[in-house]
């Protein structure tokens, strides 16, 4: 069973990468007339068994100008989600302005140029399941599409830009690279674009009214004084230059709220554009806030996270630390059960003991005398807890379905 309580939400359930490097993907006609071949970088935990996993495509942020599949911005959100058991594709797309003396339209071709080929990206993936046996082991029914800045732009309008009557004006099908109406010709025809939920880092939407009921879920996270792409209504600067009006991620998850769409949206305060390419806390904020929502779309049985947590508890660590001195059981559980905890004889006198849960709050706690005590799971929500006797500096995971 992949959804074990660690797998997908701590970078513990693996501790090794491999990286399969310039996978052809699609080709397409770029921004100066040329064909351009598509390439995707593919991130797999080494070690792991399971062989229907999903997967997430991640785009790089550049400004449709320049970047590429290993930029800082993408780089380690591939390492460490991989190592959560992810299986992680990083594109490349493509880039370029055709006329910088109309630089607000031809913005407009570029992030549909992007469009067409995270599409393509998605029907590799479908593709190779159907015809090439599953090389990378991945679900086809959980495929999510992220990206940060310029790649934000692609998942986002992937998801949402779903209807022909939504298709720019802009757009001239007539010009090559341009047509093929909401699927484009990137590559991979007959195969399906559809994506389970969107991860966005610091992106916008031409207008969050592209919106509708029953739309893909979506994560994300924007800095509050985001001078590239604005945090709520504004305009995009090249340069300190205006380019075009866009809404940002504040207005789309207020958008995303009055749908009644599943969402989730971390703040960054007073944080600049993608900020956690360059500051700690802010990478930290970032890679939880996505694992947490991530993979409470993906399990059932976790529970919804939508705030900062700390994914690199080592479980495997926790889980056998203090075995010869307490025992919980039944574990795994279910809620409405009893668990019982038992300890040593040395301990059995006078114990504190606390249960936490992954973002390291205390759920329970309490002092107990005598060798066993008994905790109701029935007001516990699913998912992943630490219990742990702090006295004696050891603790257990305990998993509730």
């Amino acid at each position: 069973m992949d959804c074990d309580g660690e797998r997908y939400r701590f970078n513990t359930a693996f501790s090794d990468v491999q990286v399969t490097y310039d996978v052809p993907y699609g080709n397409a006609i770029n921004a100066t007339g040329l064909s351009q071949a598509l390439v995707v970088d593919i991130y797999q935990p080494v070690g792991d068994t399971e062989t229907s996993r999903p997967l997430i495509i991640m785009a790089h942020g550049g400004f449709f100008i320049g970047g590429e599949n290993d930029n800082a911005d993408v780089i380690s959100l591939c390492q460490d989600l991989a190592r959560m058991g992810y299986v992680v594709g990083s594109i490349t797309y493509r880039l370029g302005i055709d006329n910088f003396l109309d630089v607000s339209n031809a913005m407009i071709r570029s992030v549909w140029r992007g469009y067409h080929d995270g599409k393509a990206s998605v029907r590799y993936f479908r593709k190779t399941v159907a015809e090439d046996g599953n090389p990378y082991g991945i679900d086809p029914d959980r495929i999510l599409m992220g990206g940060v800045s310029a790649g934000a732009f692609i998942a986002l309008h992937m998801a949402y830009v779903d209807e022909e009557s939504e298709i720019p004006e802009q757009i001239d099908q007539s010009t090559p690279g341009m047509a093929g109406g909401l699927e484009g010709e990137s590559g991979n025809p007959g195969y399906s674009s559809e994506i389970l939920g969107v991860i966005n880092i610091a992106g916008a939407l031409k207008t969050a009214d592209y919106l509708s009921e029953g739309d893909e879920p979506l994560v994300s996270v924007h800095g509050t004084d985001d001078e590239t792409v604005p945090y709520g209504a504004g305009v995009i600067l090249l340069s300190g230059f205006p380019v075009t009006d866009v809404e940002g991620s504040s207005i789309i998850h207020e958008t995303a709220e009055s749908l009644g769409l599943d969402h989730c949206f971390t703040t960054l305060d007073g944080a600049g554009h993608v900020a956690h390419a360059y500051d700690t806390e802010a990478y930290v904020a970032t890679l939880s806030t996505i694992s947490g929502a991530v993979s409470s779309w993906l399990c059932e049985d976790y529970a919804s996270i939508c705030e900062v947590y700390d994914y690199s508890t080592d479980l495997t660590e926790v889980a056998s630390d203090g075995m010869e001195l307490f025992q919980l059981y039944p574990n795994p559980t279910s809620k409405g059960n009893e668990i019982t905890v038992t300890v040593s004889p040395e301990m059995a006198q006078s114990w504190s003991w606390q249960l936490l849960d992954v973002s390291g709050r205390v759920a329970k706690s309490g002092l107990a005398t005598g060798s066993s005590i008994v905790l109701q799971a029935n007001d516990l929500n699913s998912g992943t807890y630490v219990f742990r006797i702090p006295e004696h500096g050891k603790a257990r995971r305990l998993v509730i379905h």
